[in-house]
């Protein structure tokens, strides 16, 4: 109040008695803000914090210094006071209704409060919610800077919304606020890490893969980076480790996935050109089967397996691989024919 001067002092004692919602909004002051809320002490710091940030929001403010309410004269704990505070400011985040308010700062003087916050945003980054963006991790990003997103050979752009936060470091001299600043990096940097997947398995990445990785961002707390460009493309994946860990599996499981699909596809063809299976179709003319088909009812054959059941043009029929015949649900039989390529079409 003495730095903020006597003008506000004035204002204080003329609004005493008047105050709604717990507080009273003055001008600044002295203090190089254009307004300053006070509030009235309680135990009830969430509700303090939510009410100062809907008032913030209804008049426009753009940015808002909170300190660690509660831990002066009431005595509250430091721990409990980050909790409420942490669960308010991110509650209010996720109002979609939130237009005005860009910037919230928590501002602590006392340097064993530090690790409470901490520990606080640690929680939350350890409920793997999927519903809100983790502060832990939102925090990083001001440390590495903004990730852009990159694009694939067909021009699927992979985007991630990443928030910028900024740290304000107040201490008694230069090499304290050295010292915090280095302690803040060494805590984020132990739960940083990067892994790059290089696959020329990549390149065949489409609308399919594209969705599942941007759900893996959605969902962990990681970016994802397509460099289709490189020989081989590759994926880089950051974030919290233990996320890291976890997507770089599922990626390696994708890219497994596409090189036994192309496996198949390139048996089948090379099938293809050896064995054609047909079916009947207008006219008396018969149309071959597509090759996956074609391969299953060859190896099925081969293996002396008695039945098999395919699509027939999107109904289900049961092939005797013995006699050739296909009976679909309702009892009705067709004839196939399986034709060696040497021996024409």
């Amino acid at each position: 109040m003495d730095a903020a001067g006597s003008q506000v002092a004035d204002e204080c004692a003329q609004y005493a008695g008047q105050y709604q919602s717990g507080f009273i909004t003055t001008q600044g002051g002295n203090l190089l803000c254009s307004k300053i809320i006070h509030l009235i002490t309680n135990n009830q710091v969430k509700s303090q914090v939510s009410k100062v940030l809907h008032e913030c929001e209804q008049r426009m403010y753009k940015s808002v210094a909170l300190p660690a309410i509660g831990t002066g004269q009431a005595g509250q704990s430091p721990a409990k006071v980050a909790d409420e505070m942490l669960d308010a400011i991110a509650e209010f985040a996720r109002q979609k209704s939130v237009q005005h308010l860009q910037t919230i700062k928590i501002v602590i003087f006392q340097t064993d409060m530090l690790t409470d916050f901490y520990e606080s945003m640690k929680k939350r980054e350890d409920s793997h919610s999927s519903t809100t963006e983790s502060l832990l991790s939102t925090f990083k990003s001001f440390f590495w800077g903004k990730k852009q997103s990159s694009e694939n050979k067909k021009l699927m752009i992979l985007e991630k919304k990443v928030y910028l936060v900024t740290f304000q470091i107040c201490g008694e001299s230069q090499e304290q606020v050295d010292a915090t600043e280095s302690w803040i990096k060494d805590l984020i940097l132990k739960e940083q890490l990067e892994n790059t997947v290089a696959d020329e398995a990549i390149e065949s990445f489409d609308e399919t893969q594209i969705a599942i990785l941007e759900d893996l961002q959605r969902r962990k707390q990681v970016t994802i980076h397509l460099e289709s460009k490189l020989s081989p493309p590759q994926i880089k994946i950051s974030g919290i480790s233990r996320d890291v860990y976890s997507v770089s599996l599922e990626v390696q499981r994708m890219l497994q996935q596409i090189k036994s699909t192309e496996e198949e596809q390139s048996k089948a063809e090379l099938l293809y050109n050896l064995v054609e299976w047909r079916y009947p179709g207008s006219n008396d003319s018969f149309v071959a089967f597509d090759k996956l088909t074609n391969t299953q009812l060859e190896h099925a054959k081969l293996f002396k397996k008695p039945y098999l059941n395919v699509k027939i043009n999107k109904k289900n029929y049961k092939v005797d691989l013995n006699t050739l015949k296909a009976t679909d649900d309702q009892g009705k039989t067709i004839n196939l024919q399986r034709v060696a390529k040497d021996e024409g079409k």
